[in-house]
């Protein structure tokens, strides 16, 4: 297979070391959920303002190598007419697209979905990369229910897809993260998540080997193995570091671009906390790093409120939660003198 360089080049920038992905990809719709924390309305205007917070703030490129983008936001601009791609690639961060489009019921399998958007795809890729796209991201959707639940056909369904995305995504010079997230929500045990991700992974790669998908060309963006948020059991980080960089030894090819975490509804403290353990356990085969949305974005909305006056301090809290999930992704991260990331 014809080697492509300049996705290697793209994922190298990506997993830079002490650097990490902002997932700033939501939905309208989910963006929408964000603001009203907030009391503000889901319109375009208050989701640019706080897009443009973000992209815009001064020394973000120290602790962000990337960051992922919905549609609607890759196609806005500042306040000044900049576009938002421009801003980032100004900085040194590269730019990414969220490219599925959520999931829809998995017909003949309760409770278990795919995700969908590989209609037009190509197409989609090839103006994504016009507008400065380097790097993409498509998600897919693991719940564990019960001990039949995920089954092994969903979740292969569900690689197939991510396969056929990868494919497309890596045809178009574009990088593909490819995200298969086991849900936090439930009171699965940890043995259980562990059981669960290893499977995930494992038939995700097969799938993507299959595919002949290049895999240095790719990043995983995965869950830590976590017992479910109702599990009456709480994991210490050091557990949640441990089974987690087992489940990737048992099931991801060491060949593999890199590993990013999603926060996947931990608080902020406490994804910190986990990513801090994992980078403790010392060098593994694959760069690791966060690509967190909410563990970053939720301390900075509510510093910001929708407020002008309040948008230098919702920039000091986004500086200062980047950096300290940049010192987590080293080992380097205290808990104890970090007072700002309280959201338990």
């Amino acid at each position: 297979m014809k080697k492509n360089t300049k996705l290697y080049e793209t994922v190298a920038a990506l997993m830079a070391s002490g650097k990490g992905i902002l997932a700033a990809d939501e939905s309208d719709a989910t963006a929408g959920r964000r603001l009203a924390m907030v009391h503000l309305r889901n319109e375009a205007e208050n989701r640019q303002d706080f897009r443009e917070l973000l992209f815009a703030a001064q020394g973000i490129e120290e602790y962000l190598s990337g960051v992922i983008m919905y549609d609607s936001s890759i196609r806005s601009s500042t306040d000044s007419g900049i576009p938002f791609p421009d801003v980032l690639t100004a900085k040194g961060i590269v730019p990414g697209i969220k490219v599925d489009l959520g999931t829809v019921e998995l017909h003949g399998f309760k409770g278990e979905v795919v995700s969908q958007g590989l209609d037009n795809l190509a197409e989609r890729l090839v103006e994504y990369y016009d507008f400065g796209a380097r790097f993409a991201k498509w998600r897919a959707v693991i719940t564990i229910d019960d001990e039949d639940t995920p089954t092994d056909a969903a979740i292969t369904m569900n690689a197939i897809f991510l396969a056929r995305y990868a494919q497309l995504a890596q045809a178009a010079g574009i990088v593909p993260i490819v995200e298969p997230e086991v849900i936090y929500a439930g009171d699965h045990s940890l043995a259980r998540a562990e059981q669960v991700t290893t499977r995930t992974l494992q038939i995700l790669f097969q799938t993507l080997q299959n595919y002949r998908v290049d895999l240095e060309g790719l990043i995983l963006k995965s869950s830590m193995v976590l017992a479910g948020d109702m599990n009456p059991e709480p994991s210490s980080p050091e557990q949640i570091a441990n089974t987690t960089l087992r489940a990737f030894h048992m099931s991801v090819p060491y060949d593999v671009g890199g590993i990013v975490f999603l926060s996947g509804g931990q608080t902020p403290k406490r994804s910190t906390e986990n990513l801090n353990a994992i980078a403790k356990l010392g060098g593994q085969p694959w760069p690791i790093t966060f690509s967190y949305s909410r563990a970053i974005e939720e301390p900075v909305l509510m510093a910001w409120q929708g407020k002008q006056e309040n948008i230098p301090e919702a920039q000091k809290m986004l500086l200062h939660a980047v950096k300290m999930n940049s010192l987590a992704s080293l080992g380097k991260y205290d808990p104890n003198k970090d007072n700002k990331l309280k959201y338990e």
